[in-house]
């Protein structure tokens, strides 16, 4: 699942990012997505890194750093430590709204940027860099035929990968000075890169792995090029990150959902059809209808789901009076069916027009009990908090959220 976020920079612009939850396994860790230098979160690269990690239970945080895509900001006024500044912006983000980010992946420049602001934000456990500069002054091998043009004027402009962007002689002072110490970072460190990678050489990954200290790996992109612009080879490196990550990240049960507040938040694509995804506390699971019913049948349907709670209701409140008693039972299961009759056929409706609602009950009891035991069971399955939720009076109140 996909879901449209929006935080603000330590610079008070709003940040544009897209967090990748999975749909079904509970989410194990988050992490954060840098994109390469001039790049955007719409990198299909970056995009397919952030769905490989999430199909994986690791919930991948993409952004638009200040200046481009549909962040805010001017880029002549960004540097890479903004960058920096932008990526514990992040970190923030998901710490305050869901849970302290554990892991962090950067692309070419992005991955640099991720080594400096990963020294600063104690959650991390695990970095990983993909084809990416030991040091951000490597960047400016793009700008040699302009630096002195740069350095004359007050802004610039240079033409990257056909898209013209400004720069002044702020940034190359930036990233000229910018003191980064691999060495130091005390991290888990992965570094992927091409040997063919004709933007940033493989002589780069050399550097961050001689300079990084253990746990430390080293993984061969084979013939991927910079952007990872084939499928295959952007997929690939998010299953290897997703692996190797997973040795260091801490489960997290108190991490916080998308709903502050409790309940369960049930979240829908209006272009999906009936495909939704349900989140109740750290749990996530898919709600559908059947084929024949216009969905996709992925997963049960509302109602499966209210019969499920009738029945887990009974069967939780069935084994625990099994206990209290101290009754020879092993095992207790219940099948709930929903079907709809007439209100003329129901003897013991209140109403007689219409149809009403009827979930049909039937409990399996395995062990060794007597009958009159068997039939107190049955009296008490008439308890569960559930049965009598539903036989009650029921009220909802709907309203709307503030945007």
């Amino acid at each position: 699942m996909q879901t449209r976020v929006k935080f603000e920079s330590k610079k008070g612009f709003h940040l544009s990012g897209i967090l990748h939850q999975p749909d079904v396994i509970d989410v194990q860790a988050y992490a954060i997505l840098a994109h390469c230098f001039t790049c955007t979160k719409s990198l299909t690269a970056g995009q397919n890194i952030a769905e490989t990690l999430s199909s994986n239970g690791i919930a991948t945080l993409r952004f638009d750093f200040t200046g481009l895509g549909a962040s805010k900001g001017q880029f002549a006024e960004t540097s890479f430590s903004t960058n920096v500044d932008d990526l514990q912006s992040a970190a923030a983000f998901l710490t305050d709204n869901y849970a302290a980010p554990q892991i962090m992946v950067g692309h070419s420049l992005g991955g640099t940027a991720v080594l400096a602001a990963a020294a600063n934000i104690g959650t991390v456990k695990a970095v990983a860099t993909i084809g990416s500069p030991a040091s951000p002054d490597h960047i400016l091998h793009m700008l040699e035929d302009r630096l002195d043009d740069i350095a004359s004027a007050e802004e610039t402009t240079v033409t990257l990968a056909g898209r013209e962007f400004k720069f002044k002689q702020c940034f190359v002072d930036d990233v000229r000075n910018y003191e980064l110490d691999i060495g130091t970072l005390g991290k888990a460190i992965m570094v992927l890169h091409a040997p063919f990678d004709d933007t940033v050489p493989i002589s780069e990954a050399t550097k961050i792995f001689i300079a990084a200290k253990h746990p430390k790996s080293f993984m061969s992109l084979d013939k991927a090029d910079h952007l990872l612009s084939r499928a295959e080879d952007s997929l690939y490196a998010g299953d290897v990150i997703a692996s190797w990550a997973k040795r260091f990240i801490v489960l997290d049960a108190n991490a916080k959902t998308s709903d502050p507040d409790g309940g369960v938040t049930v979240t829908g694509e209006t272009s999906n059809g009936f495909y939704s995804i349900v989140q109740a506390g750290v749990h996530r699971f898919i709600a559908d209808e059947p084929l024949s019913y216009g969905g996709t049948n992925k997963g049960p349907t509302p109602y499966d789901y209210l019969g499920a709670a009738l029945g887990a209701c009974t069967s939780m409140t069935l084994n625990g009076y099994a206990r209290r008693k101290t009754m020879t039972v092993s095992q207790v299961s219940v099948n709930v069916s929903h079907t709809r009759i007439h209100a003329k056929d129901c003897d013991t409706c209140e109403t007689s027009d219409g149809k009403v609602d009827q979930f049909t009950r039937v409990i399996s009891i395995i062990g060794d009990i007597t009958d009159a035991e068997r039939k107190r069971m049955l009296e008490i399955a008439d308890k569960c908090p559930v049965h009598r939720t539903l036989e009650n009076e029921i009220r909802i109140v709907t309203k709307l959220s503030a945007l």
